[in-house]
């Protein structure tokens, strides 16, 4: 089978390369899955950085999230099993942790649902505790993770202002369904924010940036809000000053969505199910900005790595063949 393999640590487009491998054999407990679709998640570039919380023994195929196909047939959920990620024709995972793929998505959509609306839905309901009627405000709301938050804010009855950089984005960020859109490269947002809530400030800030973002949100945060810390995209990790939480009373509140897999898995579960849902009604729909065909694997993490694409991109093994032979 072909897989995209990583034997250094580097930039993507540089150290990723498509091979031809054996199948990988499932271990204890493990099923194999063919993989219709692999979503790219920003964890993947960092994998190839080694910058990443786990480091796979080298090589590795990177892709941390797909739609696969059991061996009877059935459209799944999973999280492969490093070091036999998604980025390939088949890979490896945890048989218990598989979910039904929702039959309202394909599976380019299914494959972008679970980590980005999980991390989401925990996010701004198990941490925050967003309430209907309550403003949220979202960095990088065009991106992959902020528009999953965006499209949930919006689906809890939330006034949501996005946060983008740059006119391209902001049009997405409109069309998601953002109240309000703030560019960051030609508008001041602290004030842009402050005159959208009338001086009183973001009831919930979802926050998977960090550096300057982190910034703004400390001080456009409304009294008794809650700034949920999701991830540092940016490359820094702000160091809050307490003092400012504390006379200002407002939380910090850090979430590590994979906790749960081990600390409470029984609301992924739930989770999962009320996303299925969503998405089934229309309230949620993952942003597929981009299908490209395994061969183009390792120039899309790297685009996802430089922070140039809005919503997600989707990698389809086969897409190539299928896209010739519709137009010969």
């Amino acid at each position: 089978m072909q897989a995209w393999q990583v034997h250094e640590n580097g930039e993507p487009s540089e150290v990723m390369r498509l091979e031809e491998v054996e199948r990988p054999v499932p271990g204890e407990g493990q099923i194999l899955l063919k993989v219709r679709a692999a979503n790219i998640n920003f964890p993947d570039a960092l994998l190839c950085k080694g910058q990443y919380q786990i480091r796979p023994p080298l090589p590795f195929t990177p892709g941390v999230e797909i739609c696969g196909e059991t061996e009877d047939g059935r459209r799944v959920i999973a999280n492969p099993a490093l070091p036999h990620g998604g980025l390939a024709e088949y890979a490896l995972a945890d048989a218990r942790t598989l979910l039904p793929a929702p039959e309202s998505l394909d599976d380019a959509e299914t494959a972008a649902l679970h980590i980005g609306y999980q991390t989401g839905w925990f996010g701004l309901h198990q941490r925050a505790h967003l309430q209907e009627g309550e403003t949220l405000l979202v960095h990088a709301a065009a991106g992959g993770v902020g528009s999953a938050a965006v499209q949930l804010g919006k689906a809890a009855g939330a006034r949501v202002i996005g946060v983008v950089g740059g006119p391209e984005k902001a049009k997405v960020a409109q069309e998601l369904g953002c109240d309000v859109v703030i560019d960051r490269r030609g508008e001041d947002v602290i004030a842009a924010v402050k005159e959208a809530t009338g001086g009183r400030g973001a009831d919930v800030v979802y926050d998977p940036v960090g550096g300057d973002a982190y910034t703004q949100s400390a001080k456009t945060v409304a009294f008794e809000g809650r700034i949920v810390v999701v991830g540092f995209a940016s490359g820094t990790i702000p160091a809050p000053a307490l003092n400012h939480a504390l006379v200002k009373n407002y939380s910090i509140l850090g979430l590590h969505w994979g906790l749960y897999a081990t600390k409470n898995p029984k609301l992924i579960g739930r989770c999962h199910q009320e996303l299925t849902e969503l998405a089934a009604r229309g309230a949620i729909k993952p942003l597929v900005s981009e299908r490209v065909d395994l061969t183009d694997a390792a120039a899309a993490v790297q685009r996802v790595a430089d922070g140039v694409t809005t919503g997600r991109v989707v990698v389809i093994p086969g897409l190539g063949a299928r896209t010739e032979g519709a137009t010969a």
